[in-house]
């Protein structure tokens, strides 16, 4: 039986020396607070057990990662007709990048980058009557905790910093690939970005993903397993922006990134790892998570090649 718990206190140990090293998103204002130094991680297996190490106790906010969350539950209400509005290709360009989608007539290349995250909201915004409620919902169900909320400071704080995100909408809406008001959407958006909890709430929350479409914790059905494996291609091609190749290259996993430092990444079969450090790469990923990953790929044998 393997022992994941002597294995991430490993982990812990051996990303020590980096914990210092990139630097937080302080494009964000209230994520410029965010303190270098920070470690967490933790393994949910396809049984249910929870394994974790580091600043286990600490939040954050799921930022980039919610954009699965977005698009697993527009798969539940749309199936494959959401793949008109949004690619399924890697994109190459930063996660924020407008000139791609200028040229691509108002199509995201794929809903993990920023617009195809965007549409991808407007898409569930047009079937939910109170998305944030529902959105929250699916993440209490999922980790197991029922007080799990919003960081409203820094919902606010991406809502006053959304010039960006707001041209790509409107872009997307001048193609006619946009239905609803463009910034109540972003507000949903911000909010989904600002849920805030725990690396062992992160790993509970997308155990689906690793588990043949069931969650662990809830043991609803999220998805059918073909709709996980797609997802979860996805995820190994987009998932870490114009790093994705240099990703699958040294870690192997199919795997998401945010920009307060987390990561998911999935080993179909046997478990859904997440990591949270808050110091970044100058692609805005979280450097001592992309080592510590790397190492337990090596530890673990989780190449999927």
């Amino acid at each position: 039986m393997t022992d994941y718990q002597s294995i991430l206190e490993r982990t812990v140990q051996h990303v020590q020396p980096i914990l210092q090293h990139g630097k937080v998103a302080d494009y964000i204002p209230a994520l410029a607070e965010q303190q270098l130094g920070q470690f967490a991680i933790a393994i949910q297996t396809q049984t249910g057990e929870t394994y974790s190490a580091g600043a286990c106790d600490a939040k954050f906010t799921v930022q980039s990662v919610s954009k699965v969350m977005t698009l697993t539950l527009a798969l539940q209400r749309y199936g494959d007709d959401l793949w008109q509005r949004v690619g399924k290709e890697p994109s190459g360009t930063a996660f924020n990048s407008l000139t791609q989608l200028e040229f691509e007539n108002g199509i995201p290349r794929n809903p993990f980058i920023n617009a195809g995250a965007i549409v991808t909201c407007d898409a569930l915004y047009s079937r939910l009557s109170a998305p944030i409620h529902t959105m929250l919902e699916s993440y209490r169900l999922q980790t197991g905790n029922p007080k799990l909320g919003v960081n409203k400071v820094v919902a606010q704080s991406e809502y006053e910093h959304r010039y960006r995100n707001a041209a790509m909408a409107y872009l997307m809406k001048s193609f006619g690939n946009f239905n609803n008001e463009v910034e109540e959407v972003l507000w949903s958006y911000f909010n989904f970005c600002a849920i805030e909890l725990t690396v062992s709430e992160l790993a509970k929350c997308f155990s689906y993903l690793s588990n043949g479409g069931v969650c662990t914790q809830s043991q609803q059905q999220v998805l059918p397993a073909k709709q996980i494996k797609q997802l979860n291609s996805l995820l190994f091609t987009s998932g870490l922006y114009d790093a994705a190749g240099d990703f699958g290259y040294r870690v192997g996993m199919p795997g998401k990134s945010g920009v307060s430092g987390a990561i998911i990444a999935v080993v179909p079969g046997r478990f859904t790892i997440a990591v949270w450090s808050p110091g970044l790469d100058k692609v805005g990923n979280s450097v001592a998570g992309i080592a510590a990953l790397e190492f337990l790929a090596e530890e673990l044998g989780t190449a999927i090649f």
